[in-house]
Order: structure tokens, then sequence, then C-alpha cells
């Protein structure tokens, strides 16, 4: 079987619009499947590489533990799994070693008991606005659940509000 187009043949008779001694190429089947599986492969290639996991994909959301001094405050995270799935990951935050409550937020970013009102990417970038926030002097209080203690750092329980 003999394809033409445009003087060049595939199968080895040449096509209609070369003369057989003018020096033009002749195609073969080999040829032709040798042009579309590198044209194939070139196409996929995108496809390809954007399907691979990430490198990130083996950490937990939010980034690896750190322990570290941020602004003379020890700094302390480690997540803590609280289900199945890779959005259930909680950490646990310290600073000075005290506990500093984080919450994920929906699409993924996280907020501190320190600030409800900004969010951060990571743990550990909310974990030093939340020291940035508290400045050099001001620590974080251990809050115990009880009726000395509130249990929340607002203590709504001491204002009358009741719901």
């Amino acid at each position: 079987m003999a394809v033409s187009t445009g003087g060049v043949s595939v199968g080895g008779v040449p096509g209609s619009g070369a003369p057989a001694g003018s020096g033009s190429r002749t195609w073969t089947r080999r040829d032709a499947a040798r042009l579309l599986l590198a044209s194939s492969a070139v196409a996929l290639a995108p496809v390809i590489t954007a399907s691979r996991p990430s490198r990130s994909a083996d950490r937990p959301p939010g980034g690896g533990p750190f322990d570290e001094t941020y602004r003379g405050r020890r700094i302390q995270g480690s997540p803590v799994s609280h289900g199945l799935s890779a959005l259930d990951i909680a950490w646990h935050v310290t600073v000075d070693g005290e506990p500093l409550h984080l919450m994920r937020r929906a699409d993924g970013t996280w907020l501190s008991m320190v600030d409800h009102y900004s969010w951060y990417g990571t743990p550990l970038e909310a974990t030093r606005a939340a020291v940035d926030e508290l400045g050099p002097r001001e620590r974080l209080r251990h809050l115990a659940p009880g009726p000395l203690g509130g249990g929340h750092p607002h203590r709504e329980a001491q204002h009358g509000v009741r719901a």
C-alpha cells in the first residue's frame, strides 16, 4: 500500500508529483511510524509531566514539623492526624511551651487563636504571625477548662453571654 502526498510516497512507490530521478526521499512505513511516535511523544509530554505527583505530596498539608527560635521565642509544631484523609491533619503547636491553637480554613489556609482575622499558607507562617502579634513581652496563657480558667480566650462566660 502506497500513500502519496505532494510528491512524497509512503510504501516505497514514488508519488505522482516527483519524478523518479529528482532526488526526493521515499518514505517507508517505518519512517511514518517514527514520525507519528515522535509527534505523539511531544504532544503527550506536558500531560505526563502534569500527572506526576509533586515532591511536596510526601509532606503533610502545611509542611513538615518545625522547631526553631523566632524573635527570641521557641516555636515548635508537628502534625497530628485525626482522620483518614490528608485534610484531617491538625497541628500541635507551642510557643515557649504554651499551646497555640491553630485552625485550618476550608481553603487550606491556617489561622491562630491570637489573630482570627488573618490567615496564612502554613502552620509555621501562622505561628510566626502569632509571635509577631504577641510582641516581645506578652506570653500565651494556659487556658484550663473549668469555672476559673474559662476555656476560651475571650471568656464569654464571664461576660454573661448566653446562647
